[in-house]
């Protein structure tokens, strides 16, 4: 429910938006330039005196003068992939050029080199209402996760369950249209309490959090700031620690790609990419599974996804590009707040 969310009323009660603007903050997301992997030459190299970073530049700038045909061609004959539109195959390429030429120098790092071992992609469905009141609480009627091998480059998992919304237990016809999600399967579903439970037990078994480090990541700041946090006060349980920070693929995508905001919806970056979307549209795991293909095509394509956005006392934050690289908290059961 992408394009949904962006009509979500920002007056929804009980939730408590940051007054901090984005652009006050700077985003831990994919810088403008692809991150170099980490290189060690000798003596100080921080200020990019080394030879290599000549000859990289030499190279953007006969990069910058293919066409879309010959940047096409070059992709193929290293065995890259060809789709995307022009400035995407442009970045693709760079980023292949740049690494190599890194690996020379340093004899370490890696076109998937990542920081977190795992990425758990999050898209909540929600009741809903064509036209919502100010005043209107969103219950997750679906909890899916699909989750990413970030060394494979594969999506090797994934959770999906239906929720029973208690407030408004009778969904609209709008509802039901948008996300394919029946009054049947709502009525057979467990609460959320029970659901999130279940999530934690998924989460835990795959030791995310204890042996590997992980990132939730989702299509925008609403599953998180919005409808986990709405839906937790709604059940008397506190937010969860594991999901207080994430990565928002949308300001990753913008800020790696140098995109406006507004070509950062779920169609148009597939659309850029060169994919088309998978399964049903709205669908709560086709839509993670689609977003997950981004995040994997980002990853090839050089960007270092990095968490960009957190809760904090009930405010959403951005993630400022100073901050330490930390991955999601061990997950825990849910406690209640009463």
């Amino acid at each position: 429910m992408d394009e949904h969310k962006e009509n979500i009323d920002n007056r929804d009660v009980n939730l408590k938006m940051s007054d901090t603007r984005e652009k006050d903050l700077p985003d831990r997301t994919c810088p403008g330039e692809e991150p170099e992997p980490q290189v060690s030459p000798p003596q100080s190299n921080s200020d990019f005196s080394h030879p290599v970073y000549k000859e990289i530049a030499v190279a953007n700038g006969h990069i910058n003068r293919m066409t879309k045909q010959e940047l096409r061609n070059k992709l193929a004959e290293l065995q890259l992939d060809t789709r995307g539109v022009k400035d995407v195959m442009k970045k693709r390429l760079k980023s292949h050029y740049k690494k190599q030429k890194l690996l020379q120098t340093a004899a370490e790092g890696g076109a998937t080199d990542t920081y977190y071992d795992y990425i758990c992609v999050v898209d909540f469905e929600a009741t809903c209402e064509e036209h919502n009141p100010s005043d209107f609480h969103h219950e997750i009627i679906e909890f899916p996760m699909v989750l990413i091998n970030t060394h494979t480059l594969e999506i090797v998992d994934s959770f999906q369950e239906y929720v029973k919304p208690e407030l408004n237990p009778k969904l609209s016809d709008f509802c039901v249209n948008l996300t394919g999600i029946t009054q049947k399967m709502v009525d057979e579903a467990d609460t959320f309490p029970a659901v999130l439970e279940r999530v934690v037990a998924w989460l835990q078994e795959r030791e995310l959090g204890t042996k590997y480090k992980y990132a939730f990541l989702t299509d925008g700041a609403w599953d998180m700031s919005k409808f986990l946090n709405i839906q937790c006060q709604l059940s008397r349980l506190r937010y969860p620690q594991f999901a207080r920070k994430w990565i928002n693929i949308r300001k990753s995508y913008g800020n790696f790609y140098k995109v406006p905001r507004t070509q950062t919806k779920l169609s148009t970056m597939l659309e850029k990419l060169g994919l088309k979307y998978e399964g049903r549209p709205h669908s709560g795991l086709d839509d993670s599974r689609n977003i997950a293909r981004i995040a994997i095509r980002m990853l090839q394509d050089g960007c270092q996804l990095c968490v960009n956005e957190r809760m904090h006392a009930g405010q959403l934050l951005s993630v400022p590009s100073s901050a330490p690289m930390e991955g999601a908290a061990a997950p825990r059961s849910p406690r209640s707040k009463d």
